[in-house]
């Protein structure tokens, strides 16, 4: 079981609406491959009650996530997120350095479209998919870049990034296992261990931030997540030593 403080998570709750900062390596569903393994939600509603899912994040996606808590809010969200009237907006770090600051990147994607359950470019099957980038920060060897959807395909980030050349951070689906290391970040550095630990050895994805209005009150929303642990110091690093 993940080292996850529930009510440390908790970023907005009301009668309504859930939203909480997901970790990394959880799933915000039952796994088809792994039923028994701990989700979302089931470690939520013994605190909270029955929750609705709306969206889901990726089990190596960390960051903001919304869940109503009343059929009602579901069905207003639901609607909500079909108009497109929230909007969220993602960190990535990156492999490279891009040359543009701002790029918008529109391919059509078949999800589940191998064996490997990869979501494909596929011009004749695909459905329309926008993200558009712009880049944050630059080390030379990574970036941070922040990615807007405009569409919810699955693993719709992960493979803009990898057909515009700069796959995220140990995405081994779309790039490489390889995380961060500091070794590849500061000079003269010395290991004092057999095997160096990296700095970001997760999915190097984010869900920074979501804006809506309220489901119930119409009030204007907005709801950031605070970078986890693993993914704040491998920023950090990268600023000091890049």
């Amino acid at each position: 079981m993940l080292n996850f403080n529930v009510e440390d998570s908790v970023l907005w709750s009301d009668d309504a609406l859930l939203v909480v900062n997901k970790p990394s390596g959880l799933t915000t569903l039952p796994d088809g491959y792994d039923p028994e393994a701990p989700h979302l939600r089931a470690v939520l509603e013994p605190v909270f009650g029955r929750l609705w899912i709306v969206h889901r994040l990726d089990r190596g996606t960390s960051g903001v996530i919304l869940m109503a808590r009343s059929a009602q809010t579901h069905r207003i969200l639901n609607t909500m997120f079909a108009e497109r009237r929230v909007k969220k907006i993602y960190h990535a770090l990156v492999t490279g350095e891009p040359p543009w600051t701002e790029k918008a990147t529109r391919v059509t994607l078949l999800p589940d479209g191998d064996r490997k359950h990869r979501t494909l470019v596929d011009l004749q099957k695909g459905k329309p998919a926008r993200t558009d980038f712009r880049v944050l920060e630059r080390y030379g060897r990574y970036s941070l870049v922040e990615a807007h959807l405009h569409t919810g395909r699955r693993h719709q980030i992960r493979v803009h990034l990898m057909i515009e050349g700069y796959p995220i951070v140990a995405d081994s689906l779309y790039g490489s296992e390889k995380g961060i290391y500091l070794s590849e970040l500061k000079p003269n550095y010395q290991l004092n261990t057999s095997e160096e630990k990296p700095l970001l050895g997760r999915l190097g994805l984010h869900a920074w931030s979501v804006a809506l209005e309220h489901p119930i009150t119409q009030n204007p929303l907005y709801i950031e997540a605070p970078y986890p642990k693993e993914f704040r110091i491998a920023v950090n690093q990268c600023r000091k030593y890049c």
